[in-house]
């Protein structure tokens, strides 16, 4: 055991949110064998959890910081929202809450038009607030100094006050169960309200999220009408969305396709 790189590791974990065998074998100049050794004694530590070709922080209580979770499946995250905004047709209306993928739909929702988009999300006003053709009303309430999540008791009365046609949620973690599990139960007021005030309602989340776990729980994948994804390899997810019949959207298979 190499402690002090798998020290290493772990710091540049909690900076930057994930960590792929190859790019720890190009920095430490050691083999992807011994990388993977590194990576597999620490999760069986605790302190990591293994994804697709890398490894991410296991925190049970804490979610990694923001710009970290911008650089986590940057890619499955902006096909995720290109994916979930074609779901939305122009002249509707819809919730955004907080998340880094979340951003990533509103980001493509730009080219709509006639939407009228609430949201507790600053980030997501400020990719939507040039845009002419649609209206952004931001909510209430305490301004997380994290990540501009718009949280607490004011912003879930807030969201009370409309119904709208679709809402685009996110999630922390995805239990084995289906469970929907997030950090700030704060946060997962708000995120509860949003799914009650809504008549579709959009789950966008990367696969990484299966391998992840917190301790509020937001709600359960039957609550939703389409998860979007880049893939799901759990069969016992497939069959818990097929069962609640909620639909999957997977953008690997569209790639693929």
């Amino acid at each position: 055991m190499n402690v002090g790189r798998q020290s290493e590791i772990i710091e540049l974990a909690r900076k930057i949110g994930r960590v792929t065998v190859e790019g720890l074998a190009e920095r430490f100049g050691v083999t992807p064998q011994t990388i993977r050794k590194d990576l597999n004694e620490l999760c069986d530590l605790g302190y990591m959890k293994r994804v697709h070709g890398g490894a991410v922080i296991a925190s049970t209580v804490e979610n990694v910081g923001y710009e970290a979770r911008r650089l986590i499946a940057q890619d499955a995250k902006r096909a995720i929202g290109r994916a979930a905004a074609s779901l939305i047709p122009n002249n509707s209306s819809l919730v955004i809450n907080i998340g880094t993928t979340t951003e990533e739909v509103a980001k493509a929702l730009r080219d709509h038009h006639g939407l009228l988009v609430i949201t507790n999300n600053i980030n997501v006003v400020n990719i939507l607030r040039p845009c002419q053709m649609i209206e952004t009303i931001i909510a209430s309430g305490v301004v997380r100094h994290s990540d501009g999540g718009i949280v607490g008791e004011a912003a879930v009365q807030f969201i009370r006050g409309f119904k709208v046609d679709y809402a685009v949620i996110g999630t922390s973690a995805i239990d084995a169960d289906g469970a929907l599990l997030d950090y700030d139960y704060r946060e997962v007021s708000v995120a509860r309200t949003i799914v009650e005030n809504a008549r579709h309602i959009i789950l966008a989340a990367d696969s990484t999220k299966f391998s992840r776990t917190a301790p509020v729980r937001i709600g359960h994948l039957s609550d939703v009408d389409t998860f979007v994804t880049d893939r799901v390899e759990s069969p016992q997810i497939h069959r818990i969305c097929a069962e609640a019949g909620a639909r999957i959207v997977e953008t690997e298979d569209a790639a693929a396709g």
